[in-house]
Formats: C-alpha cells, structure tokens, sequence
C-alpha cells in the first residue's frame, strides 16, 4: 500500500494519512488494525541537512526522532529513537522526524554527524507502526529545501515540482516491479 502525508502533499496513487507524526499514528494505527496492508510505502517532500540537493529522490527504511534539544544537550530520551525496516543491514540514510521543521543550518548539521541525512515530518510514525504491525516498509522522498532560514519559502516554492518528480519516480519504480 502506498501512503501519504495530505493535505497539499497527496498522490493519486496513495493514501493520504495525516500530516506529521500524531496524525499518522492514528490514522495508520485505525488502517492496520481494520486491513492490515501487506508493505507500507510512504511518499513525501523532504529537506536537507546539507548533503542533499534540492529535487534529489531519496529512498530510505530507517527514521529517527531527535529533537534540535538533543544537539544542543538540551534534552534526552528513554525511548528508541531510531526505528528501521532495513533487513539487509545495508547503508541508508536516516530520515529523522519532528512535528518541527528546523530552521537553523548550523545547529541542524549536527543530525550529519549522527548518520542522518533529511527531515520528514512522519516517516518515524510510518515505521513504528509497520514495526509494531510487523509490515514491511519504506519510505521515498523529494527533497524540497535544506534546513534553514528559508526553509518555508523553500518549500512552498519547490513543492509542486518535487511531487511531479516523485510521482514520476515511483511510477516508474511500479511499473519496473509489475513487468
């Protein structure tokens, strides 16, 4: 089952599940426990810690939950913060989540040296629910902005034609998989 956030950020060929982490949770958590789906693929925008250009695809299977507090030593969590589908153990870049986007390029490069590489407001949800559902799952992105000032503007600006790069991504991917 291919999924979204909503919103403005919706694709004919997904579902729309709500926007960031509690919306998702909830709406994904009602989805699987009604019609529990076979693989979870979530389809989204994304911005850039830095390592990333703007329009880049990106696929993933492992998301954080790391709030700009933890980089400051601010904050600390006696959760896992880390959540992966990833079974074949193979490099990938970490997606983190936070109903926050950030806005400070200095500060948001200490995610880089953690491993992770973007920001999307819900794939953490997505993959604690297909973990705790036992669903396979993945995640592909469009980056959108890098994680700064003008991150918003960024966005807005750029948003239309990530979703027609992502669209035409994962139509591609859908038909390579069906031949």
């Amino acid at each position: 089952m291919l999924i979204c956030a909503g919103n403005n950020e919706t694709f004919d060929f997904a579902l729309p599940m709500g926007v960031g982490m509690i919306e998702m949770a909830m709406n994904l958590t009602r989805l699987c426990l009604f019609d529990k789906p076979e693989f979870l693929l979530f389809i989204g925008s994304a911005g850039s810690y830095g390592n990333h250009q703007l329009f880049d695809i990106v696929e993933s299977k492992t998301a954080s939950n790391i709030e700009l507090a933890f980089l400051e030593k601010k904050a600390y969590t006696p959760l896992d913060n880390v959540v992966s589908t990833n079974t074949e153990n193979k490099k990938e870049i970490i997606v983190n989540s936070s109903n926050y986007i950030s806005t400070d390029f200095e500060l948001s490069q200490g995610f880089l040296k953690l491993g992770v590489g973007i920001e999307n407001m819900e794939f953490f949800a997505v993959l604690k629910i297909a973990q705790e559902f036992n669903i396979p799952a993945g995640g592909v992105f469009c980056i959108t902005n890098f994680t700064n000032a003008n991150a918003h503007a960024d966005f807005l600006a750029n948003h239309e034609k990530a979703k027609t790069l992502l669209h035409k991504h994962v139509t591609k991917r859908i038909k390579e998989l069906t031949s």
